[in-house]
């Protein structure tokens, strides 16, 4: 393992979700990167919904706590030691971690679908260990280097916004579309902000919260509406809500061939509209992560097409992680960041 001058501690801080209800913060030995990897000192985890329901439930779908386990997936810092292969001028890096390690070799991995990899170990996900710590390793690759013009808030936020840079793909957003979004919560918004980053001239939000509409106009939305108001018909609907009843009021607004999207975690069972997904030809798919799109969220921050700092409403020590997950639940939070260092 290559170092920089001083080197890295023997052992580190880490949250651990030992059961639901239940963040505790123990010393564990720090990683020391393999081949190929990279060990970054993590500097800013973004919370996730995900994150909460694991903490409050203990399980999502067929992943199930069933041991110790490090949330934090949403994660940037800098790249402080590196493994045989890779070069020693990446230490010092400034980097986002896409959190997903795939085969690379399956049929879903070598035609570019990596995200529905069958054998992904993804951070913060049982069994894998998150980046609820002060140091994770990570393949080198998946190690984006980012500019000076990106916040270590923002680094973290690249994958959140991956999600919408994906979905936005899904839909298929282009110059002059018109989108429609069930959800103005941060899912919603960083869709809200690629839509107009990828030229949809029409992006109307629904959300049955007055103040997060609110946010969402400041995000973009060029109009915003509550549950079953308003009327037109748009290119894409983009589902960030998970809510069935605002899927299938979004389905039935999109035009003939137009896109529907689910981003949001529902029930595994919802009605649709099937009569207006054949008549109009309407496509509709779910999406799951990401793939590829670390390059381009990099690009859009950069540059200021989209603004993931003026998401951040609150910052926790890696102590009071337990305390970061429960202000996700409360009035007036979008983004709240753990930072692993600060004491």
């Amino acid at each position: 393992m290559t170092t920089p001058d001083g080197g890295v501690p023997d052992r580190m801080r880490v949250a651990v979700l030992d059961e639901p209800h239940r963040i505790g913060i123990e010393y564990r030995p720090t990683p020391i990167p393999a081949e190929g990897e990279v060990l970054v000192r993590v500097t800013a985890v973004g919370v996730c919904g995900s994150d909460v329901h694991y903490y409050e439930h203990g399980r999502i779908g067929d992943f199930v706590v069933t041991a110790p386990l490090v949330l934090g997936h949403e994660a940037g810092g800098r790249i402080v030691a590196v493994g045989p292969g890779v070069p020693r001028a990446r230490v010092g890096e400034r980097v986002a971690v896409e959190p997903g390690r795939s085969c690379g070799e399956c049929s879903e991995c070598t035609a570019g679908r990596y995200n529905l990899c069958p054998r992904m170990r993804f951070f913060g996900t049982p069994p894998v260990d998150g980046a609820l710590c002060e140091y994770v390793c990570v393949l080198s690759r998946l190690a984006f280097a980012v500019p000076e013009s990106i916040s270590d808030d923002a680094a973290g936020l690249l994958e959140p916004l991956s999600v919408g840079i994906w979905a936005a793909r899904k839909a298929a957003v282009t110059g002059g579309s018109s989108v429609f979004i069930a959800g103005a919560g941060p899912i919603g918004l960083v869709t809200t902000q690629v839509a107009r980053a990828f030229g949809a001239t029409e992006v109307v939000v629904s959300d049955v919260s007055e103040e997060r509409l609110r946010v969402a106009q400041s995000f973009g939305a060029t109009s915003v509406s509550g549950p079953g108001e308003g009327d037109g018909a748009f290119d894409a609907f983009i589902d960030c809500s998970g809510a069935p009843s605002a899927i299938e009021a979004g389905v039935r607004r999109v035009r003939p061939a137009g896109s529907a999207v689910l981003v949001g975690m529902g029930p595994d069972d919802l009605p649709l509209p099937l009569g207006v997904i054949q008549q109009r030809e309407v496509r509709l798919t779910g999406t799951f992560r990401y793939a590829n799109t670390w390059p381009t969220a990099i690009a859009l921050t950069a540059s200021g097409r989209v603004d993931l700092d003026a998401m951040v409403t609150a910052h926790f020590a890696l102590a009071a992680t337990e305390d970061a997950l429960l202000a996700t639940r409360k009035p007036g939070q979008i983004k709240v960041i753990v930072q692993p260092h600060v004491t």
